[in-house]
């Protein structure tokens, strides 16, 4: 089975950090662990595997001993997201499983309650903040959205569409990032920030024991975090097919034959997915050159030929148009 490599955008790594930022904490020590080059972070179009992205929250839930990264007013000690987690067991249905987890969050905690919430053909989970303004950070409202949805999915068996997603901000600068972690219908410069799916589903059984919930918290972090990738979506066969054909990498003519499509029904339904062929073929490049970068000691010259440029000099230009660094950065900070 192949596992795509997946890389996240520096700017959420820059909103993992704000908590301890705002502390006045040094955070090189944190990065260090995760093996995160200090550098990125003064590059806008920089990049870390999802495995350095997961390490970081760790690193900091751990240095921090704190669940949510110093990003409420108090600490909340390590095991209280897996008390959260735990409370939804034994529950005969999802609405019951949301009632316990967000009392339980409301009993760890005063700066935000979660309020579960139903409106015509939709239930949600509402975000409603008590505490002072510098606390509504849009990290903290991003992760407690992407947290409490990928909760409830696993809680009902590991799938929870979601219908809209509802922010209480403008669109960030990173907002170009946000179909990935948040992939539905999104609408900033709401009320409060929510997530909204099928009412109906309300009803479903709670399909978790003891046993699996230990194997969840085992990674919790990139269950949580990490964005998960559909298989459904056109871009998702293209992406998955040059993968499979590496180190060949197919073009779109070769592509489209394999998928039994024409080159411009593929264009098409490529361009209704907001993206195209070769924008595709970059981001699995940039991707598995910086994993590969990260985890491994391979010469510029052999992973420029296995990501099918003509030379290194070629494959380093195209890798700083991507990151906006030379790869070299990338070694640095994840060395082998």
């Amino acid at each position: 089975m192949l596992h795509p490599p997946q890389t996240v955008s520096i700017s959420f790594v820059h909103g993992m950090l704000s908590g301890v930022l705002a502390s006045g904490r040094p955070c090189e020590l944190f990065l260090a662990e995760a093996g995160i080059a200090p550098e990125l972070l003064a590059q806008a179009d920089a990049r870390v595997t999802a495995q350095q992205y997961a390490k970081l929250f760790r690193a900091l839930t751990e240095g921090l001993d704190d669940d949510f990264i110093g990003l409420l007013s108090r600490p909340l000690k390590r095991g209280s997201f897996a008390l959260i987690a735990r409370s939804t067991l034994g529950a005969p249905t999802l609405e019951v499983a949301i009632r316990r987890a967000t009392r339980t969050f409301h009993l760890l905690q005063d700066d935000v309650v979660l309020e579960a919430v139903c409106r015509d053909d939709l239930a949600g989970v509402v975000m409603r903040f008590n505490g002072p303004a510098a606390l509504q950070t849009v990290f903290l409202q991003e992760v407690l959205l992407r947290t409490t949805w990928r909760l409830m999915a696993w809680v009902v068996g590991g799938q929870l569409p979601v219908v809209r997603f509802d922010f209480a901000f403008g669109p960030p600068a990173h907002a170009g990032g946000y179909g990935k972690i948040f992939p539905a219908l999104q609408q900033f410069d709401s009320e409060r920030s929510a997530f909204w799916f099928d009412a109906r589903r309300l009803n479903d059984a709670v399909r978790r024991d003891e046993a699996a919930l230990r194997s969840f918290l085992a990674d919790a972090q990139l269950h949580m975090l990490v964005p998960r990738r559909g298989s459904d979506a056109v871009s998702a066969r293209v992406r998955a097919h040059l993968q499979f054909m590496q180190p060949a990498w197919s073009d779109l003519v070769a592509t489209a034959n394999a998928l039994h499509v024409t080159v411009s029904t593929l264009q098409r339904r490529l361009a209704l997915e907001g993206t195209s062929f070769q924008a595709l073929k970059d981001e699995l490049r940039r991707d598995t050159a910086i994993v590969r970068l990260s985890t491994s000691a391979v010469p510029l010259a052999e992973l420029a030929d296995e990501l099918g440029f003509a030379n290194s000099s070629a494959f380093q230009r195209a890798f700083k148009v991507w990151t906006g660094s030379a790869p070299g950065v990338y070694r640095r900070g994840g060395g082998a």
